[in-house]
């Protein structure tokens, strides 16, 4: 696999990415990597760092519930794909330093707690006993992967996403990670701007479709 910058970081989200949804450890192959994630629908996935690789590696794939991610734009990897590959929404590689921060309080009457140990963690965002917003962090090494990240439409624009960062980047610090590593929608953007983490790549994600 070639060696760059995204690739690294690439090789830091799907090791983590795996961690944290319980899956086999990914396996390096020469243009990125698989993962057998064995779900309906998604029952095995292949991370490229380069779009170069979109072509050739989509053409020898058939197998529906079959996905690819693709470090590229959408209109770039798009012309490289078969018609039978659905191509979604466009996605962001997204990468932080991590450091000593003061922790995000949340608002009245939101409460947080961190659950679970070892090298994954769940923030949990609490509103009368009900979860208003969550996100999982999973340690691989000296990285960590920022999953899952969502926040209840009843609850949304109260700072509750800031909460769940700050409170997964701080657990992954003092895990011992000193990077952190997501992959974003459309969507968490500018939050994840706002809090400091850049752009990596853009990524294209497609699949082919179970009948």
């Amino acid at each position: 696999m070639i060696e760059s910058h995204t690739a690294a970081v690439v090789a830091d989200w799907v090791r983590g990415w795996a961690l944290s949804r319980g899956t086999p450890e990914p396996v390096e192959e020469p243009d990125g990597f698989r993962v057998d994630v064995g779900l309906p629908g998604h029952l095995v996935r292949h991370v490229l760092p380069e779009a170069s690789a979109a072509g050739p590696r989509a053409a020898a794939l058939t197998e529906p519930g079959t996905w690819l991610k693709v470090c590229g734009a959408p209109e770039q990897v798009r012309p490289l794909l078969t018609p039978a590959w659905t191509v979604g929404a466009p996605e962001y590689l997204m990468s932080v330093e991590l450091g000593v921060r003061a922790p995000v309080t949340p608002p009245a009457p939101y409460a947080v707690e961190l659950r679970g140990t070892g090298d994954v963690r769940d923030a949990v965002v609490l509103a009368g006993g009900e979860v208003a917003a969550k996100g999982r962090v999973a340690v691989h090494g000296r990285a960590a992967v920022i999953d899952v990240v969502e926040t209840d439409p009843a609850h949304r624009r109260r700072g509750l996403g800031s909460v769940v960062m700050s409170e997964l980047t701080r657990a992954a610090a003092a895990r011992g990670a000193t990077r952190a590593v997501l992959v974003a929608t459309e969507a968490g953007l500018a939050l994840y701007r706002g809090l400091g983490w850049t752009v990596v790549s853009p990524v294209t994600a497609a699949h082919l479709p179970v009948a």
